[in-house]
């Protein structure tokens, strides 16, 4: 009995793994299948591209991708239609699509050299390097390739130096750009002193022009200098006016300097007082003068 069941279960186990063997291979089957029908309708839109027929053509590649994902080729193949029309951004898409499905080296050296065909028009050289590199180790001996990747190199070095060189110039720009800044707001504190110490030239002559006038208007004096002209004013109430003086006595002379007229009084003065002494002398002699007498006897 146990024999029995134990044969039965090998039975159901045999059965099992030959439906999916069988499953398999339909599935296989069929996938080739779908690969056929794939690769015919490649073949269609390779013609029609031939024929310049583009959009039929293009229709025929989406269709084959459609039916197969194992049809590398015809990715590729639509890819290199988008790249000769120029629309590398498509085309850079069906490239990495082929280089996803691509199941051999050769179509994945392909599709990864066109990628960097496609990072070379777009002047990304430093992508367009790693592409190359990754075509390379799928097909090393590929002398265009090795060729593309010295050339992206050659680029990538001359786009480093010339962004080098921008930054530089940008640096200088910025900094001459900083400097001019700095001169014009130093001209403008410069004209702004300028302007205050002017303006407080003016306020400061405007102050003494104030003063000034204040002083002349006897208001706001200092005490000292009030005190001061009120003493010469009384000294002038004490003298009389130039105006109600004598003639004579404007001309009067400084001290220690005579005028014609004074030395001329003065030696009249003098001949007169010499007159009147030698008029005194004269008479004390007449009335000195003895008289005899005569005697009667």
């Amino acid at each position: 009995m146990d024999k029995i069941k134990l044969m039965f279960g090998l039975l159901l186990c045999f059965g099992a793994v030959q439906a999916q063997d069988d499953i398999a291979e339909k599935a296989n089957k069929e996938a080739e299948k779908a690969l056929q029908a794939s690769t015919d309708l490649t073949y269609e839109a390779n013609e029609q591209l031939t024929s310049n027929d583009f959009i039929t053509a293009e229709a025929d590649y989406r269709k084959a991708i459609s039916k197969s994902n194992k049809n590398a080729v015809a990715r590729f193949n639509l890819g290199n239609a988008y790249y000769n029309r120029e629309s590398f951004g498509e085309a850079f898409g069906r490239y990495k699509e082929a280089g996803d499905t691509a199941e051999n080296k050769g179509e994945k050296h392909k599709a990864f050299h066109n990628m960097g065909n496609v990072f070379m028009k777009n002047k990304e050289y430093k992508k367009a390097v790693e592409a190359y590199k990754q075509a390379l180790r799928s097909n090393p001996n590929d002398d265009e390739t090795r060729y593309n990747l010295a050339l992206a190199k050659k680029m990538l070095e001359k786009q480093q130096d010339e962004q080098k060189n921008d930054q530089n110039k940008d640096n200088e720009d910025k900094k001459d750009q900083e400097n001019e800044d700095k001169d014009k707001n130093q001209d403008q504190n410069n004209e702004g002193g300028d302007n205050e110490k002017k303006d407080e030239g003016e306020q400061k002559e405007d102050e003494n022009k104030d003063k000034g006038d204040q002083g002349d208007n006897g208001e706001n004096k200092p005490k000292e200098n009030q005190k001061g002209d009120g003493d010469k004013k009384n000294e002038q109430e004490k003298k009389p006016n130039e105006g109600d003086q004598p003639e004579d006595k404007k001309q009067q002379p400084r001290p220690n300097q005579l005028s014609e007229q004074q030395i001329q009084n003065l030696l009249e003065a003098m001949q007169n007082e010499e007159k009147k002494v030698q008029e005194k002398m004269e008479a004390r002699k007449v009335r000195g003068k003895k008289v005899k007498n005569e005697k009667d006897w």
